[in-house]
């Protein structure tokens, strides 16, 4: 499959999601990169989960690549109201593109080291090529080559690490500091048209 998938909560999308999926996309030479923002995060419980919230991730997700032809945005996880695991997803789109090999799917190694609490794990790593990139300083692969071992199959992405938080952009968001310089443009506008956090 020369197409990748980069699902995420992207609260809001920043300039470090689109570097990463830029490399991507040019270290593999990828067809496409299709993001896919999680309707609702499995981490949040219904209290918890914001529809409004929900709505401008996508469309942030859909202004930060417009200018990108080989970007891509799906709203699969939007069609079904219950939590977006990832095995869900996948599933979903192997039903609709029917790849002859795993789907290509980018992740920063701050999640994926947790990959064998999530649902369906075991399934999943028989589905998934993840791609990796690095979400920390003083990086050690140690733990990740025990999780190959374990049959999950993964690249790392040859970038370094840029420390990017969408959580720090929040506060600053509250805080009323300038974003222009971590954000696209057309998000950044968007954020103060709409006054979202």
């Amino acid at each position: 499959m020369t197409e990748c998938i980069y699902p995420g909560s992207f609260n809001p999308i920043h300039n470090a999601h689109i570097a990463v999926a830029k490399c991507a996309f040019e270290t593999f030479n990828f067809k496409k990169i299709v993001f896919i923002p999680a309707f609702r995060p499995p981490h949040k419980n219904l209290k918890e989960f914001d529809a409004d919230n929900a709505m401008h991730r996508l469309n942030m997700v859909q202004l930060a690549v417009q200018d990108y032809p080989y970007f891509d945005v799906s709203a699969i996880e939007y069609t079904r109201n219950k939590p977006s695991y990832t095995y869900d997803t996948v599933v979903q789109i192997y039903d609709i593109v029917k790849p002859n090999d795993k789907i290509n799917l980018i992740i920063g190694t701050d999640a994926f080291i947790q990959i064998e609490s999530w649902y369906q794990t075991d399934k999943i790593k028989e589905l998934v090529h993840f791609i990796l990139f690095v979400r920390e300083n003083n990086f050690d692969e140690a733990p990740f080559i025990k999780l190959k071992e374990k049959g999950y199959d993964y690249t790392l992405m040859p970038m370094p690490f840029n420390d990017i938080s969408a959580s720090e952009i929040r506060e600053k968001i509250r805080q009323n500091t300038d974003i222009y310089d971590i954000l696209p443009l057309s998000v950044a506008n968007y954020i103060k048209e709409n006054h979202v956090y």
